[in-house]
């Protein structure tokens, strides 16, 4: 007996300037304007995604000490975006990454009641930690928590959270005209944590919103992000795209969960995925070499190849080999704020692997930096892209995908008129929403209070 056909979770992941987004083609528009963001959301919803997705730099990345120019964004607030989205869209879900390390309980807790309110339950926060004290500079606790209690903060700032959202039941307004009577609990609201990070007591005063609380995500890839995600997360986000790797990740996250007491369907897996789009395969693969080309200028493979050689490379040239000098290793860092930077434990030995690459394929520096810095890429047709992506799904390597068009706003709105609808012709993808709240398009159940 075969099992039945896994309905796909889409989502559209709304990129900053980097070498992701080809920001110099014409095509491309504003990243901090809000018409961008209305473009994007709209084409999402009218596809009938999950939800939009924005991620979150606290700090303008630098290279030698100057701002890193080629991918310079001056993304507005998260929680501003958000909310005026929320009056533009009517049921697409809106998920912002907050940060866990700098900010405090209950003031996220309050913005994140706050927007499933004005989104009529929309509202999903993922919930990260700032590795480097280089962005901790920005506040005043700046690169005072050590690694090892990142995730330690992160779960009791999360379990606080969470307090907060419950300290409402979702009954307690009853606004008896007759009576006068506004509260039928006087006690609404009430909180007490006593913590290792937080002692904090007093109201909250945002009361229950429409989906209880609103949608947890989890990005974390180490082995304490993925146990962070199995024990607290609705869903997770994943680096690991291609077939074999996605469901290695898969099987892995999801066998976490029992341990927890929780169902492998009460966790979603959602990795993240660019796309291009041809008349026929062949012109897919043209247009998507293109692209590459694009995003990783001679400039930016020099970049990159410093967040493992971390010294100044200008000197080569990128259409050449890779340096035959060995990589500086040491606390200091050429590249700040740069997450790839902690991909590289080992340099010597990245360094050793990529010049075996370069080697036995010819590649130069800006070939190799192409081709081991691509994301998982569904390239072809409109059909081919839909099979091939609900062939992944089926086979366990993500529950849905984050897609990150090159092209910003109108990137995804091929996406939107060409796949999506092969996509609901195999019986795979929503035609119309069912619900109202981002729960219901992921299949989640609405939290009971525990006040």
């Amino acid at each position: 007996m075969s099992k039945p056909l896994k309905q796909i979770h889409l989502a559209a992941h709304f990129p900053g300037v980097n070498n992701t987004t080809v920001w110099s083609d014409p095509k491309a528009g504003s990243h901090i304007e809000f018409s961008s963001f209305a473009h994007f959301a709209r084409t999402a919803e009218r596809a009938k995604f999950d939800f939009l997705f924005l991620a979150e730099g606290l700090r303008l990345r630098e290279q030698g000490g100057t701002i890193y120019d080629l991918d310079v964004v001056g993304r507005p607030d998260t929680f501003t975006v958000l909310a005026a989205l929320a009056a533009v869209t009517d049921r697409l879900g809106l998920t912002g990454t907050i940060n866990s390390t700098f900010n405090e309980p209950y003031e996220v807790a309050r913005q994140f009641a706050s927007l499933d309110h004005l989104s009529a339950g929309r509202a999903a926060w993922n919930v990260v930690t700032s590795w480097d004290a280089f962005t901790g500079e920005n506040f005043r606790r700046g690169g005072f928590l050590p690694q090892e209690e990142r995730y330690s903060r992160a779960r009791e700032f999360l379990a606080t959270a969470t307090e907060l959202f419950d300290s409402w039941r979702g009954d307690e307004i009853v606004a008896d005209r007759a009576t006068g009577t506004f509260l039928s609990d006087a006690k609404a609201g009430a909180f007490v944590h006593e913590g290792h990070h937080f002692d904090i007591h007093g109201r909250f005063n945002v009361p229950r919103s429409p989906q209880g609380r609103p949608v947890i995500f989890q990005a974390g890839d180490s082995d304490e992000g993925r146990e962070f995600a199995a024990s607290s997360a609705d869903a997770i986000f994943s680096r690991y795209a291609r077939l074999e790797t996605g469901q290695a990740f898969y099987t892995d996250v999801k066998s976490r969960l029992a341990k927890y007491g929780r169902r492998p369907d009460e966790l979603l897996i959602l990795p993240a995925a660019s796309f291009v789009l041809g008349d026929t395969d062949a012109e897919a693969e043209e247009i998507a070499k293109d692209v590459r080309r694009r995003q990783v200028s001679g400039a930016t493979a020099l970049k990159h190849l410093e967040f493992v050689w971390n010294r100044d490379l200008s000197s080569y040239d990128p259409e050449g080999p890779l340096p035959d000098v060995d990589p500086v290793v040491g606390d200091e860092h050429i590249s700040r704020g740069r997450a790839q930077v902690r991909m590289y434990r080992d340099p010597l030995a990245v360094a050793r692997e990529w010049r075996a690459l370069a080697e036995a394929n010819n590649w130069s520096i800006r070939d190799l930096v192409i081709e081991t810095g691509n994301r998982q890429n569904f390239v072809g047709t409109p059909e081919t892209v839909a099979r091939t992506i609900d062939a992944y799904v089926q086979a366990d390597a993500g529950d849905g995908f984050i897609l990150v068009p090159h092209i910003t706003p109108s990137g995804l709105d091929e996406f939107a008129d060409k796949v999506v609808p092969l996509l609901q012709e195999r019986g795979v993808f929503r035609t119309e929403y069912e619900g109202t709240t981002l729960r219901d398009h992921l299949g989640l159940d609405r939290p009971r209070s525990v006040a």
